[in-house]
């Protein structure tokens, strides 16, 4: 019986789990983002090797948000060398897609910080960059930060239509206006990252019948639904479950941007919001490669859904 081990990295966490290949899982450990655009492929393999600690497992699977690129897939196999016996390194899009759906034509959309999909119709797959505004992409939850503070900063000063976003994000920073919250954004002094914590304010504000909040809500919704429909035309097919995951798809308390994702789906997708962690697809895939059994398999997503 061996050890493997499986992490889903993201902007703002890190999920590692180690499981033997007969399904038991040994252990579930959590630390920060490692999107190595951020923080290098050094400074990501860094937070995953204090994650994986004395463990000698023969296989890692590490499905990360930075692995965008060939380059950045090598960057990071480099540096994450000798943590397992052997290494599998990709995007995380990949965990989302294999712990979703075990259908033959399968689309995954994580929607957190970031967005970003990933598809397949049997053996074929296509992937995109999703580098932001360089490639074409608007969305995520730090997209959506910046698009409030951009309409409650106008609120404030009346360029803008009113909106509840402008109260929201002064109580959330502890701030005397939007402004000074824009301002610190400018000046650096909240990191980036920082701005996906207006992402809940908006989709509160939304279901509140905030109309600019849901504006927005509204526009984030059809940019993950114009993702599916390139996906499914790039693959040729007419049907497909259609993995919904990442922090703002996920959310328990706010089911909103969810429910107009799968109002607005095309006729056959079919969609499935993930009920288990992302990690769990690096796991299954390390599993897949040892050659374990449906049923380790089976114990798995069982531990992990718990």
């Amino acid at each position: 019986m061996g050890v493997v081990v499986g992490v889903d990295g993201g902007n703002s966490k890190t999920e590692l789990v180690l499981a033997t290949t007969d399904g038991e899982v040994i252990a579930l450990t959590r630390g920060p983002g490692t999107n190595s655009h951020g923080v290098g492929a050094d400074g990501a393999a860094r937070v995953i090797r204090e994650l994986a600690g004395d463990a000698t497992p023969e296989l890692g699977v590490y499905y990360l948000c930075g692995a965008d690129s060939a380059g950045d897939i090598a960057d990071l196999e480099a540096e994450l060398a000798g943590i397992a016996a052997r290494t599998i390194v990709d995007n995380d899009t990949l965990a989302l897609l294999r712990a979703g759906s075990e259908a033959s034509n399968a689309i995954a959309v994580v929607c957190g910080a970031g967005l970003n999909c990933v598809g397949r119709a049997g053996d074929a797959l296509v992937r995109y960059p999703a580098l932001g505004w360089e490639t074409g992409d608007r969305g995520g939850g730090e997209q959506l930060g910046r698009d409030a503070i951009f309409h409650a900063a106008r609120a404030e000063d009346g360029r803008g239509g009113p909106t509840a976003l402008v109260e929201a994000i002064r109580s959330h920073f502890a701030a005397a206006s939007v402004e000074a919250v824009g301002a610190a954004f400018h000046y650096r002094r909240y990191p980036v990252s920082r701005l996906g914590e207006i992402a809940p304010l908006v989709i509160d504000a939304a279901g509140e019948g905030d109309e600019i909040a849901r504006s927005l809500v509204e526009r984030l919704a059809g940019e993950i639904v114009l993702l599916v429909q390139r996906a499914v035309a790039d693959l040729g097919i007419d049907e497909a479950e259609v993995v919904l995951g990442g922090g703002l798809l996920q959310d328990a308390e706010r089911r909103s941007l969810a429910e107009l994702v799968t109002a607005r789906l095309r006729e056959g997708c079919r969609p499935v919001v993930l009920d288990a962690p992302p990690v769990l697809g690096a796991v299954l895939a390390a599993l897949d490669e040892a050659g374990a059994g449906d049923e380790a398999k089976r114990r798995v997503r069982e531990a992990l859904r718990g």
